[in-house]
Order: structure tokens, then sequence, then C-alpha cells
């Protein structure tokens, strides 16, 4: 990799840290080729990315950048999982260490705040922002539908009174 590549990788490295919400580190020695493209498919599904980069590429990117939290993390063979949602990074890759045991989470980083191993992992049980998205709409429109069935509700009676009379003096 000659210096230009380099350079367009710290800044696009640095991009990533500036611009998404949740950084995952994780080891990956000891997965075969066939386990990288699942969990990239996986990560991609669900909106993340995966990137495997160069440790000391990846500690010049996090110069002055508010992820510089996950610096001690980047020993070894270590990849980077990124995404614009907070939960879809983790779930997926805490999801994946649980099958694979050669994929360890080491932890991460969202903003400032950083991450332990528990700490994506706890990221990982919440709901993700389009399961949230669809609970607030439910709760929106329960109370309206409750309303329309309240409001039906008096006339279904009614109905029903005048009806019982109807048949009463039929059968008299």
């Amino acid at each position: 990799m000659d210096r230009a590549a380099k350079s367009e990788l710290v800044s696009t490295l640095g991009d990533v840290f500036e611009n998404t919400s949740v950084v995952v580190v994780a080891h990956y020695a000891g997965l075969t080729v066939a386990d990288m493209q699942k969990l990239r498919r996986e990560m991609k599904q669900a909106g993340a990315t995966v990137k495997v980069a160069k440790n000391r590429l990846a500690k010049i990117a996090l110069e002055g950048k508010a992820a510089a939290s996950i610096v001690p993390l980047l020993k070894g063979p270590t990849l980077l999982a990124y995404s614009n949602d907070p939960v879809a990074a983790p779930k997926v890759a805490v999801d994946f260490a649980r099958t694979h045991d050669k994929f360890v989470v080491l932890g991460g980083a969202m903003g400032t705040t950083s991450l332990n191993a528990d700490g994506v992992k706890a990221l990982a049980t919440l709901p993700s922002l389009d399961e949230l998205r669809a609970k607030l709409v439910g709760l929106i429109q329960a109370p309206a539908t409750k309303i329309a069935q309240l409001s039906t509700a008096p006339a279904a009676k009614l109905a029903r009174v005048f009806g019982a009379y109807a048949n009463r003096d039929e059968a008299a």
C-alpha cells in the first residue's frame, strides 16, 4: 500500500469515526473467509459496515476524534463495525459472537462514550431505531382506534335495542 492509499484510508476512517454513531471493535483471528463474508452480509442487511484496517492507520485516524477512547483496543487482528443506528452494529456483532467462538467483541465507542464488551452487549439488547418508531406509531394510533370504537359503540348498542324491540313485537 503506497502513501497515497494510506492517506486516503486514514481520511476515510476519520470520516467514519466522526460521522457514525457507534463503532464496535472485535478480534477476528481464526475466522474463515466464509465466516467473514457472512458477517459482512449480516452487517449490510442491518445497515452497518465492517472494515478491517491496520491498527496503526486506525490510530492515526482516531486522533482528535470523539471515538478516540477505542485506541487501547486496537491490538492484534481487529476489525471495526460501525453504523449510524446506535444498535445495528452492536446487535449483529454480539449475535455473531454467540455463534462463532473465534469472533470476540472487545468494546467500542458511542460518540464520546467508551464501551467495554459488556456495554456493547447491553447496547445490543436495546430495540433498534425502526422498532422504536414502530412502537411509537402504535402508541399514537391506539388512542385513535379506541376513540373510534367508543364513538361507534353507543350507536351499535342503540341498534341492538331497536332490533330487540322489533323482534319482541314480531313474536307477540
